[in-house]
């Protein structure tokens, strides 16, 4: 009788157990089993296999930095005096219409056509608008984008020397002119280098060479995608590092200046960093007199750089 699961052949046997009927089989055969996978996320497609060829490729190499324009602008008379003296790779120079013929500009001059260097005369509001900036005392050059050195660099610069080094580490700077004025400091006062944040921090634009008056010609400048590993890396290097703070542990005076010697400028108003401050061997700070709470990121870097002069062998 229909219905009658009691009748001969009605319950198929198996090792799984009994089933009533044939439907379950049919519906699970019928199940779906989701979207095909894409040809690169196969494992056994050759496809999976050019892609992490792909990426092992990618991570082997180096990454190359675009640079933020196509040119910059050296302004100021001393300026660019200083780097066509140093033979850094002017393209062009500019003097403003009716500027003053004084030594440096007809230095300037001189030295543009001993070096095959265009020279071009523009009035001075296009010389405001092409460098940017209105303090250019009627002269500029422009030069490809700076060329910034690697940290280790500044190593090596003071091992052909064989001298002890001697490097400033800025933490985040942001003023232009703060930077030039270390630069010019550092370049005085014997240093192998200066190392600036890649991110968040100055860099070397026409108001940073302007201040340097020229220095930064003589002197690399070199950037640091992390502050704290590139510390880290120049006290495995057998450097001391450090740090100014007016909070210092240790004053000025009893600094020993002497040896491998880093030392680290805060950013103005902020100081070191939390991680850049844990990271020195010491924070010195320099004593002043009346109420005056803390000097400029670049008079402070003077003051010390000055010190750590009179420390090493004349």
């Amino acid at each position: 009788m229909a219905g009658n699961s009691q009748r001969r052949g009605a319950i198929a046997k198996s090792k799984k157990g009994a089933q009533v009927g044939s439907g379950g089989q049919r519906r699970k055969g019928l199940e779906g089993r989701g979207a095909t996978p894409k040809a690169e996320d196969r494992e056994y497609h050759k496809a999976h296999k050019n892609k992490q060829l792909a990426a092992k490729s990618a991570a082997k190499r180096p990454v190359r930095r675009k640079p933020t324009s196509d040119s910059e602008w050296i302004i100021g008379r001393n300026a660019v005096v200083e780097a066509l003296r140093e033979g850094v790779p002017v393209s062009a120079v500019y003097v403003a219409e009716g500027a003053e013929r004084d030594g440096r500009l007809r230095e300037a001059f001189g030295l543009c056509a001993d070096m095959g260097v265009s020279l071009l005369e523009v009035t001075k509001p296009e010389l405001d608008r092409l460098s940017g900036f209105g303090g250019h005392q009627g002269l500029a050059a422009k030069v490809p984008p700076y060329e910034y050195a690697h940290p280790g660099d500044l190593l090596d610069r003071a091992a052909e020397a064989k001298e002890d080094a001697l490097i400033v580490v800025i933490d985040h700077v942001t003023d232009p002119r703060n930077l030039g004025a270390i630069i010019r400091s550092a370049a005085a006062f014997g240093a192998h280098g200066v190392v600036i944040a890649e991110r968040r921090a100055a860099s070397m634009t026409g108001a940073a060479w302007k201040t340097s008056a020229g220095a930064a010609a003589r002197i690399p400048v070199a950037q640091a995608v992390n502050l704290t590993r590139t510390l880290q890396a120049y006290q495995e290097a057998g450097c001391t590092v450090i740090g100014l703070d007016m909070d210092g542990d240790v004053s000025l005076p009893e600094m020993d200046g002497s040896g491998p010697l880093v030392i680290v400028v805060g950013a103005e108003g902020g100081g070191l960093s939390r991680l850049v401050r844990q990271n020195c061997d010491q924070i010195v700070s320099i004593p002043m007199a009346n109420s005056v709470e803390s000097l400029n990121a670049g008079v402070a870097a003077s003051v010390v750089l000055y010190h750590a002069a009179q420390c090493r062998p004349q």
